[in-house]
């Protein structure tokens, strides 16, 4: 008799009963494994390469047989050649949940994640007038076949999301009709408000419309006025606009805040039961200057060995917030906390994100903790993870905690500080080792007063003192993963998919454009390499923004894929229970409380949609806020020039960056008017037909403002002068040589 081979044996797998914790995580494991194969580059792979993929452990390899057997009987894959092969039939219509870009085109999330793990890409022009949150249906286009994933076109609106939206009135024509500008529906769109009787409109009026025709992309949107917000020229009105606009939510129920007032301001001895009592060790707390709620503590010892013990130590707001109370149906709505300029609109009651679950210096805290000892090479020997108390011994911010790193202040807390710097050294030579990337590159912030008045900009200097909070918490969300899936536990999942090769492709050629020598795909070294070189130039922050923008979006999900950004097989988002719904939700699982994985998917989607939404809102404050420091800028000197670079040439124009805001804009191909330029597809390039000059991505160009229009936010600019980028590319390289030289 022949011995089978070792991929037979999955399919011969007898199949037996199983008990109500195999049933819970055969149902878990066959989810992540669909969620694999049906991921875009998943190639087909052999039995072991499977269970590396997945990090199946030992234990679980009977269930997992079980997993492959139960695909293979249900035709969803078949095994060719020792390989598990997907079987996947390709659905013409698909009904999904819509996500809109500003810039008018969209992506569909389709109800049936199996048939199409990868959003479908719906162009502008094949939208049906669909607005962002619709439940709508989708014909594939099978003769697409991108890199980007598949392709379709709108072809029903099954459920509008919203009756309300925000718009600014823009025109109101000499027959008294008032047009006004719709965010959510872009710029083509024709939106009809009616007259109010209540008050007389203006242009520039920010208003709450009323939709009572949604019309089409070829039909007017027909409006009432549902309520007044303010004008677009005064700055105060930003954030309530941006909260009308993305319906973000701001004023909590009563219940609510009779809940979160109830617990008291002070932490009982009752409360403190039962937990592990961490006051005696010095923990500490570094946040933003403005920072109110802080979430998250740092102790940090080192033995007589060499070993570091670190306690990550997370505010207990599942102690607070219980399943099904009125706090936590409303958190389940807000998903998230949301950050505007100067103001945050909380997840949770200011009495307990600001105050009771506040880590703040010198009172009791609950919280919980995760123990973990490292070797004296940063390597995990063993952790552990309790309900705790503790007593935090100071309140550091960023900018305090560096210059006692740097010698010039003074503190009793200097030599915790330090080992926290040695610690996390070696943890961020661990993470650069499996191809995480670091992108260290200061943050620009717009500073504004307490009327919403821009006053300037700040950059946020990612130094050691950033580094050290985030490797901490890296490390703790990873171990809280890895320690509940060790467990067969379900989890909200924070994942990271591989992003698309054209879009690396991309990114190298733009990196080669700034005189960087990287692959066409680079690999995680070599980005890393180019990221730590690019932060000295006044380009950094662009080449790092740039590459985030190729990468795919980081979400949450119940089935776990990996996150590729952070090079991990497990994480999740443990370390924010106080402005992030998921993270509360990951301390309930971790201390027994049971959620469904249906459940734990409807959470993730929420969490991850109400995530895109907070940041559009956030995104769209920040831009008005630039446009209105411009505008100041240019009152003072309506001469000044400002320095920018092309980050995207196309046959239409080319897209710049004025680098000191970090300003996107775009110039027509006929404002060029020094030559008549014709597009060169092959080398992405627009050239001059008489004199021969050309524009690359890269390139350096000196622009002069022209035109604002606070209502659509954009920003109109002339052309001064430019610079190839091919000539300083090969000048660069010339450096490059001589430098090898002399070494």
């Amino acid at each position: 008799m022949k011995k089978k081979k070792k991929t037979e044996t999955v399919i011969e797998s007898d199949e037996q009963d199983l008990s109500p914790k195999e049933n819970k995580l055969f149902n878990n494991l066959l989810k992540v494994t669909q969620q694999l194969i049906n991921s875009k580059h998943y190639p087909g792979l052999m039995l072991d390469e499977l269970i590396k993929k997945l990090n199946i452990l030992e234990i679980h390899y009977p269930i997992f047989k079980k997993v492959l057997h139960s695909l293979i009987e249900t035709n969803v894959i078949r095994l060719e050649k020792e390989r598990y092969i997907l079987k996947k039939p390709k659905a013409d219509v698909v009904r999904g949940f819509l996500h809109m870009h500003p810039r008018g085109f969209g992506f569909l999330q389709a109800d049936d994640s199996s048939a199409y793990p990868q959003d479908v890409f719906i162009p502008k022009h094949l939208t049906l007038n669909a607005v962002h949150g619709d439940i709508v249906e989708v014909i594939i286009n099978q003769e697409v076949i991108s890199d980007k994933g598949p392709e379709g076109k709108v072809v029903a609106i099954v459920e509008r999301a919203r009756t309300h939206m925000g718009g600014i009135i823009k025109e109101i024509d000499r027959t008294g009709e008032i047009l006004a500008y719709a965010p959510m529906l872009g710029l083509q769109q024709r939106v009809v408000v009616e007259p109010s009787f209540d008050f007389a409109l203006k242009v520039g009026d920010r208003i709450v419309m009323e939709v009572k025709e949604w019309g089409s992309k070829e039909t007017e949107t027909r409006c009432i006025v549902s309520h007044y917000i303010g004008h677009i020229s005064d700055p105060s009105c930003d954030i309530k606009g941006a909260i009308e606009e993305y319906e973000i939510r701001k004023d909590f129920p009563l219940d609510v805040l009779t809940q979160a007032e109830s617990f008291g301001k002070r932490v009982s001895q009752k409360d403190m039961k039962d937990r592990e009592d961490f006051r005696d060790l010095v923990t500490l707390t570094i946040d933003p200057d403005t920072a109110k709620d802080f979430d998250d503590a740092i102790s940090i010892s080192k033995s007589q060995k060499g070993n570091y013990q670190l306690g990550v130590h997370i505010a207990d707001v599942s102690h607070y917030v219980t399943s099904g109370s009125p706090l936590d149906l409303e958190a389940a709505k807000r998903c998230n906390s949301t950050y505007f300029p100067g103001v945050c609109i909380p997840m949770l009651p200011s009495a307990l994100s600001n105050h009771l679950c506040s880590l703040k210096p010198d009172v009791n805290r609950l919280t919980v903790s995760v123990l973990m000892e490292f070797d004296s090479n940063g390597d995990l020997l063993n952790h552990r993870i309790s309900r705790s108390v503790i007593k935090s011994a100071k309140r550091f911010t960023y900018k305090e905690a560096k210059l006692v790193l740097d010698g010039k202040k003074n503190s009793p807390h200097k030599e915790t500080l330090e080992l926290m710097q040695e610690l996390c050294t070696l943890l961020k030579k661990k993470r650069y080792e499996r191809g995480s990337i670091e992108f260290a590159i200061p943050e620009l912030v717009v500073l504004v007063d307490e009327k919403g008045v821009p006053t300037g900009t700040d950059y946020i200097e990612y130094d050691v003192t950033h580094q050290m909070v985030e490797e901490f918490m890296l490390k703790a969300n990873e171990m809280v993963a890895t320690h509940l899936s060790q467990l067969g536990k379900g989890l909200t999942y924070r994942i990271h998919d591989v992003p698309a090769e054209e879009n690396m492709k991309d990114f190298s050629l733009l990196a080669s454009a700034f005189g960087f020598d990287l692959s066409d795909i680079p690999t995680p070294s070599e980005l890393q390499k180019l990221f730590e070189e690019a932060k000295s130039t006044p380009y950094g922050e662009y080449l790092a923004t740039s590459y985030i923008r190729k990468m795919r979006l980081a979400l949450y999900s119940a089935d776990n894929i990996g996150h590729y950004g952070l090079g991990l097989s497990h994480y999740c988002h443990f370390t924010s229970p106080i402005r992030r719904y998921v993270d509360l939700v990951v301390h309930r699982i971790l201390f027994h409380e049971a959620i469904s994985q249906d459940e734990l998917s409807l959470i993730s989607e929420s969490c991850s949609e109400q995530e895109r939404i907070s940041a559009k809102a956030e995104g769209s404050v920040v831009l008005l806020k630039k446009l209105r420091l411009l505008e100041a800028m240019h009152k003072k000197d309506r001469k000044r020039q400002y320095a920018a670079v092309v980050t995207k040439v196309k046959n239409f124009g080319i897209y710049f960056e004025v680098l000191e805001l970090m300003l996107e804009s775009f110039l027509h191909v006929s404002e060029l008017e020094d030559d008549y330029y014709v597009y060169n597809e092959d080398k992405g390039e627009l050239v001059g037909r008489r004199m021969g000059s050309a524009f690359f991505s890269g390139d350096k160009i000196t622009v002069a403002l022209s035109e604002l229009n606070f209502i659509t936010r954009e920003s109109k600019w002339n052309l001064v002068s430019a610079t190839s980028s091919k000539k300083k590319q090969k000048n660069t390289k010339k450096q490059h040589k001589k430098s090898k030289k002399r070494k």
